[in-house]
């Protein structure tokens, strides 16, 4: 074997590693458009809260339906669009599936689920 053609071997392995180490792995948390959404809530509440409510099903059904996990945040965002609207057994709802989901997240929902319930009676 020559010296060139170890030469070119060796650039063929560099430049195929090179581009196969730029590869992007596929995204564990495909968030849609739930930074968008969260953004425009805490900036000036537009859209709706209901918009914002459909908007989050919809991202979520897609998500399940590809089999893709849910971004952290994303169950317990829903908790307080649904406060307001007097609907808080499915805020509930959104604390417990997002500390199911996310365990870690325990130490975030137990105040609002705790201070739900204290509230109820």
């Amino acid at each position: 074997m020559t010296a060139t053609t170890m030469i070119l071997r060796a650039a063929a392995i560099s430049l195929a590693g090179l581009l196969l180490g730029c590869a992007a792995p596929p995204a564990r948390h495909p968030c849609n458009s739930y930074p968008t959404q969260m953004y425009s809530y805490l900036r000036n509440h537009t859209p709706s809260r209901e918009e914002q409510i459909q908007a989050r099903g919809k991202a979520m059904a897609q998500s399940l339906a590809t089999a893709a996990e849910l971004p952290p945040g994303c169950q317990a965002h829903l908790g307080p669009l649904h406060l307001p609207a007097d609907r808080s057994n499915e805020a509930l709802h959104a604390w417990q599936r997002e500390k199911a989901w996310f365990p870690e997240t325990t130490h975030f929902t137990d105040y609002p689920i705790g201070h739900l319930k204290k509230n109820r009676n």
